[in-house]
């Protein structure tokens, strides 16, 4: 065990870590804060532990009377990094179920306390002394025992109270620190982790961000880069059907929101938009389907946006990249745009239009989904949002997760859309949440869609 020298222990703490260890973990206990010492002045003031000096009520001396109490609160359990590197408690793990009981996983560690077994310690060559003196050695210990294929464990059966000085004078540190040595030490966790180099991996470090995402400090293009990039392509599907007008003015502002990702369309009859695909069918829930795939199997790139023609897409939309393979994402930034009267639209929806996920588990998905309907035909309780519900037992699942671009997309009802839209509360069997209203002038992160529509000025 490495421990720092300004800490407290559990009675008994040895032989409860060792009841639970197994030989490729590194584990920790439970960390309080330790309440060493009190300043006490002759006429019975008290201060908390901190820099030396007088009383602050009285001016008189003080002197320094240790306590050595554990304090219960806080009791820390989970550690994380960012992506510069950055430790960061993980305060939002202890509610997930992975952060329940008596042994749990951590993605990091503090650095003052850590077990694991003498080989091990020298097998993944612990405290190497090129991060320098000071900084990471949590993220280095941690991170070279998830990618060596071991576990970081957290023993909540027994704990240790480590003392932080952190208000200066002679209650800092006791030695000189330099924010050179801070970010040599980053710098050399990023070469070795982030970068790949290490040589006794056997994980990359995406799998430990992903296994515990989402893991703050992290967005989904910091992951994305971390695995060297994913390519993200655009499946556009429509049944002809929509106004020339209209469809015009989506497919224009698509084709700018997309900056050049790579398109392809899939329609009933020819059209100059991308790649384009011609289905010989008639307009249905099951051609639509059929219309995914084709565009789906026609792609090659590792994301899909899915894009109905009806639907005024923002840039931000295409800034997301899903995190995790085996989840379906939808944009949850989403309004509806009556063409009629111009009258806006908001309530929580997780809709196809703002579907993203990587292209294979969705060309899985929406073999089965056609095969279902063939067989059966379509109904409701199948529904069009894939893994949004679990109505039906899918023989592949998948997760389910919404985002949010920083600007909506824009649904226009237009009067031949495939699903009919509602636009008061009381058609709905359960009140949607998050309900707001707004017109064509008001929607949120756009100030020109009358324009684009060439909607009338109102009187």
């Amino acid at each position: 065990m490495k421990v720092d020298a300004h800490c407290a222990f559990d009675k008994g703490f040895d032989v409860k870590m060792m009841n639970d260890m197994q030989d490729d973990w590194t584990m920790v206990p439970i960390m309080r804060n330790l309440h060493a010492f009190n300043w006490v002045c002759p006429d019975g003031h008290i201060r908390y532990q901190g820099p030396s000096g007088p009383c602050t009520a009285c001016n008189k001396e003080t002197v320094r009377d240790v306590v050595w109490i554990a304090k219960n609160n806080p009791q820390s359990t989970s550690y994380c990094f960012d992506s510069e590197p950055h430790f960061q408690y993980f305060n939002e793990f202890k509610k997930r179920p992975g952060g329940k009981g008596d042994l749990t996983e951590s993605m990091s560690l503090q650095g003052s306390c850590f077990m694991l077994t003498r080989d091990k310690y020298w097998e993944l060559n612990i405290c190497d002394e090129n991060f320098g003196s000071w900084g990471s050695q949590g993220i280095e210990v941690a991170v070279k025992t998830w990618l060596s294929g071991g576990r970081v464990m957290v023993n909540h059966k027994t704990w240790y109270a480590h003392m932080f000085r952190t208000q200066g004078g002679d209650f800092g540190f006791p030695y000189q620190l330099s924010g050179s040595a801070v970010s040599h030490a980053k710098k050399t966790a990023k070469d070795l982790f982030f970068a790949g180099t290490w040589e006794k991996q056997i994980r990359p470090l995406s799998w430990l961000i992903e296994k515990f995402w989402p893991v703050p400090g992290w967005k989904p293009e910091d992951l994305a880069k971390l695995k060297g990039g994913v390519s993200t392509g655009c499946l556009y599907y429509t049944d002809n059907s929509l106004d020339e007008t209209v469809a015009r003015v989506c497919q224009r502002q698509l084709k700018k929101a997309i900056n050049g990702k790579k398109l392809v369309s899939v329609s009933l009859k020819p059209m100059d938009f991308g790649q384009n695909i011609v289905l010989d069918l008639k307009r249905g829930y099951l051609t639509m389907f059929k219309q995914i795939l084709a565009g789906l199997e026609a792609l090659d790139t590792d994301v899909v946006f899915f894009c109905e023609h009806d639907v005024l897409y923002h840039p931000s939309h295409f800034e997301f990249t899903p995190p995790k393979q085996d989840v379906f994402y939808y944009n949850g930034n989403y309004w509806f745009l009556r063409l009629t009267d111009g009258f806006a639209l908001h309530y929580d929806v997780s809709p196809l239009s703002g579907l993203v996920a990587y292209r294979e588990p969705l060309i899985k998905h929406f073999k089965e989904r056609i095969a279902l309907v063939e067989k059966e035909g379509f109904s409701y309780n199948i529904g069009f949002e894939p893994m949004t519900h679990g109505r039906i037992d899918w023989k592949t699942k998948y997760g389910f997760e919404v985002y949010h671009s920083s600007s909506p997309n824009i649904d226009i009802s237009h009067g031949k859309n495939v699903t009919q839209k509602r636009w008061t509360q009381d058609k709905f069997r359960r009140k949607p949440t998050n309900w707001t209203e707004a017109n064509i002038d008001t929607i949120p992160g756009w100030d020109n869609v009358r324009r684009l529509l060439n909607f009338a000025d109102p009187v």
